[in-house]
Order: structure tokens, then sequence, then C-alpha cells
């Protein structure tokens, strides 16, 4: 070890990273509705565009800070009517439209708490949600109305259902079920927001459960001021302003973040697509828009390289792109800057605690690493038994004090689960990376993911990152595979580019000439899709020969 690795082998993450010095200014009273619309009502942003919904549909559809602001007030005192008080919960079940900022700010501007589900959950996993939040209002589209009715008993504990779009609608009887746009037109006059304290609870957001059901996520209203730093670094935000198109749905964490919360705190345009996920698309609408900033998941990126022909000359406008979700792979990187001329700067984040690692425009990009921790976040890597620093180069777990202003409150009605993640001042995230001696993160994955095979340890997003540039491959999974006790190989699952001939034979190959020996998958698996999350996650744990279609020998 070298003499700099030496002088450091403890310090903390956060005291390599590129930035000047961080310092938090978290008022006592904080809300997060009003900071994202009533906060611009006296500037020059009152009348400028707060979002854009793109639907196949239903056509274009826009909404400026004004109208937002009255909007969520409109809304806000709907719930006020129907009797629903500070810390109660509303549900949301809504695909991209106007009516998502509208009932999730507005919810919050009363006091209550919102929750963001995916239009993709079935009907008895709504209602499953619904009882576990113990949320009093629903508020979903008439369309998928019909669907959910028939699983929304009384035992959810539901009382008011607020439906949005066009159309006639059917009631339920022991609910209250209303149009929403009657319901908000028939508001002439509003209440003062409630006046939350920053630590107040803002909104509950659901991820994947240990123990098979969904768990809940509870945040503050200062979530939004902890994700500054990631404002400042990772957006790389204009001061003449920026109209940021955003492939994603609301509802999951990672796009209520950057692609509502964060642009409309700073007053900038989101612009966002409702219908078919086509790759050209997102091109399309970011030449309509004239959008400075390209927000996706790898996925996304790939599909714009691979099935579209659009290169920088159709999108002057873009200047700044970036991604998180899953790691972007090499080969993609360099595909985007070969076509656009603009690098794709990562994130690393989590439900509990938004993209607090990002690559940044200070430091020129590792392929493969997760940048560094953003200012003010004192992350660590820590020794998961003794909660000591590892040394530089060894892998620890990735640790967070609990006074961050990011960190999420608990986990909803779980306190042990809160418990075992959250103590001795600290929140251990369960996630592994390590260190370099220039202060890169490189990221391991969960304690979970990674493969112990004879003696070795493994990190399955390193042999996917290679694999991923094998230009026959589309998407991979890595994980072990158990061949018998106490011995497990590293195994790759492949999804081949369309019309691809590559055997896995020839991708066995590939990966003995770029990874080490122990590193190397020693079976290649061919199939043709992933289990996935509704976020498109893949489901390790379901990654198994079952879904393969053929095999390297």
């Amino acid at each position: 070890m070298n003499q700099m690795a030496t002088t450091n082998a403890v310090q903390s993450a956060a005291s390599f990273a590129p930035f000047p010095a961080w310092q938090w200014h978290i008022p006592e009273h904080f809300n997060i509705g009003v900071a994202c619309t009533d906060r611009h009502l006296d500037s020059a942003n009152s009348q400028a565009i707060a979002m854009i919904v793109e639907d196949d549909t239903l056509g274009t559809s826009q909404i400026t800070f004004a109208e937002l602001s009255q909007r969520t007030s409109r809304f806000a005192q709907v719930l006020r009517d129907l009797g629903v008080s500070a810390g109660e919960r509303v549900l949301i079940r809504l695909p991209n439209c106007l009516d998502y900022p509208t009932a999730f700010l507005g919810a919050m501007k009363t006091g209550a708490i919102s929750v963001p589900t995916s239009t993709l959950l079935t009907a008895e996993e709504v209602a499953y949600l619904a009882k576990d939040s113990g949320a009093k209002v629903l508020v979903t589209d008439k369309a998928a109305w019909h669907s959910l009715r028939e699983s929304l008993t009384a035992d959810t504990g539901l009382a008011f259902v607020l439906l949005s779009g066009e159309g006639e609608f059917e009631s339920l009887a022991g609910m209250h079920v209303l149009d929403l746009s009657d319901a908000l037109e028939g508001i002439q006059q509003w209440q003062a927001p409630h006046p939350t304290k920053a630590n107040d609870p803002a909104y509950l957001v659901y991820t994947s459960g240990t123990t098979g059901y969904p768990k809940g996520v509870l945040h503050a209203h200062r979530s939004l001021l902890g994700r500054m730093p990631a404002s400042q670094y990772w957006f790389d935000f204009s001061p003449n302003g920026d109209r940021i198109m955003h492939s994603g749905k609301f509802n999951w964490t990672y796009v209520l973040g950057t692609g509502l919360m964060d642009p409309l705190y700073h007053g900038k345009t989101v612009i966002v697509h409702e219908g078919k996920n086509d790759a050209n698309t997102w091109p399309r609408l970011i030449a309509k828009h004239q959008a400075t900033i390209f927000i996706g998941v790898p996925t996304i990126y790939r599909q714009i390289l691979q099935k579209t022909e659009f290169v920088q000359k159709d999108v002057p406008s873009l200047r700044h792109c970036m991604s998180a979700g899953e790691h972007l792979s090499d080969e993609v990187l360099v595909q985007w800057r070969e076509r656009f001329a603009i690098d794709i700067y990562e994130a690393v984040g989590m439900s509990e605690f938004s993209y607090y690692l990002c690559e940044t425009k200070s430091r020129p990009i590792r392929p493969g690493s997760a940048g560094f921790p953003q200012p003010g976040h004192d992350i660590q890597l820590l020794d998961p038994e003794t909660l000591k620093p590892v040394p530089l180069g060894e892998e620890g777990v990735i640790s967070v004090p609990d006074s961050d202003p990011g960190l999420f409150l608990n986990y909803w009605n779980q306190p042990e689960e809160t418990a075992k993640y959250k103590h001795d001042g600290w929140f251990i995230t369960g996630d592994f990376a390590r260190m370099d001696e220039d202060g890169y993160i490189w990221f391991l994955g969960r304690k979970d993911d990674i493969i112990k095979s004879f003696g070795y340890r493994v990190s399955p997003y390193e042999i996917e990152r290679v694999m991923k540039s094998h230009p026959d491959v589309a998407d991979c999974a890595s994980v072990g595979e158990t061949i018998e006790k106490d011995k497990v190989l590293v195994v790759a699952y492949v999804i081949l580019q369309a019309g691809s001939k590559a055997s896995a034979d020839d991708l066995l190959a590939y990966a003995k000439k770029h990874l080490a020996a122990y590193k190397s998958p020693k079976v290649i698996y061919i199939t043709e899709q992933f289990p996935r999350t509704k976020n498109g996650k893949i489901l390790r744990r379901d990654v198994n020969p079952s879904i393969a279609i053929s095999r390297s020998n």
C-alpha cells in the first residue's frame, strides 16, 4: 500500500469527495407541497411552465407554477372538506398526468401523507397497500377504477375515492366516490397550508420487503432539502432555466425526486410521457420541447442506441444526461458519447435515501464507479461487525449518519425492521462498496447479492458490466448457482440483441478473456426475459435455470 493509502486508511468516503464544504440549512417549518408550488408565486417563475405531459391518447397538456399552486391548494381543501386530517394517508394510483402532482403535493399541503403507488399493481396489491398504510382516500383514474373496485372491500379502511379522467363511473357501497375534476372546481376558497415541521411525515413509498410483502418507507418534508446536494452537483442545473425530460413513472422514488419534487422546487420545467414505451419517443420529445436535461434508466439509453437513428444534431438543446436504477454499462456510455457527444452521469440511491452517490463534471467518469458521496452526506464504509471504517480498497457496508436530513424516518409500522438498520447513530444500508485511492466508490451490491465462490467474493455488478459491453448482449444478470453443498459457481444469464446469432459458448469465451479467472462465469445461460419488480429491476432471487432457453457447454 502506498503512502497515500496508508495515511488515509480509515478516512470516510466523504473526505475524498471533490466538492467544497456543505452547510445544511433546515428550517423548523417546511412543506414540500408549498416549496414546489407557492414558493414561486412572487417570482418570475409564476407564469413559467411547471409541467408538460405528453399522452399518446390525450395529447399534450401543461400547467404553470401559478396554476399548479392554485390546483394543489384546491386539492388540499377538498381533503379538508372530506375530514382528512394532518398525518392521514392519501393513496395515489395514477398514470403520468397533471393530476399526479396535484394530488401528491396537494395532500402534503394539508399535512396529510401522500402514498404513491404504481399503475402496474394488481387490484389485490392496491387493496393490501390501502390496508397496510391505513389510507383514508384513494386517488385513481376512471379507467382503472372498474378493476380496482371489485377488490376494495370495506376492510381496506378507505372512506373516499377521487377519480381522475373523463367519463362515467360506478359508486361502491361503503365509500364516497367523487369526480376529482368536479371536486376541484367546487372549491372557490381554501385555507392556508398546514404548518408542517421539516421533520413531519410527508410521503410514504413502498418497496419490496424481505417477508414477501411490500415495506413502507416513510419520508419527512426535510427529504427535499436533503437532496439539495444532488440538485447542485448531479443535475447540473443552469441558472438560465432548464427543461427536464424524464422517462419514468411518478410512483418510483427515483422519479418522484428527479422528475417532480427537485426540479419544481428549483422552478424548472418537467416533461413526462404517458403511453407506449417506444425508444423513438424520448429523442422526439426532447427535440419537440427543447429539453436540456434527460433522465432515464440504463435500459432506456440502451434502447435509444439500439433501436433509433437519432444523433446529436437531432437533439441540439440536450446538454446533460443522468441515469440511476441499475448500472450503466461501459458500452452504452461509450456509444452515447459517440452518438450524442454527451456523458451520462450516474447516481446510486435507494428508497430510504435518494441518490446520495453520483458522478459529477468536476472529476472524470470512471466506468463502473458510482462516483462520489455528495457534499453534506458523510457516507462511510464500515465493517458490519465493528461499525469501524474499513481500510481503503476493502469492502465495507455503506453507512449514513442517522442525522442526515435526506434519510427516511422509519419503516411504516415495522419498528423491529427500523431498529435492524438504524442503530448506533447510523443507517446501515446493507449495500457494500469499496473506495479506491482517489476516492471513487465502487458499488458491490447487497450482501446477499455478492457471490461467494471457492473462497472468493465476486460482485455480480462487475461481471454484468463486462458482459453488457459485448455487442450481442442486450442485458445480463449474474448470480451464484449452488451445484452441491458448499460449492457455488459464478454464472451469468444473458438476453441477446434482436437478431443476434451469438452462442452461450461465444459469450463464455468473451467473459474468460475480459475477467479474472475467479470472476469469469463458469456457465452462460441464454434467456429471453428476466423476472423483474414493478419498476423493472431484476429479481435476482428468481433468476435460475428454469428461465433459460440454452446454456454453454
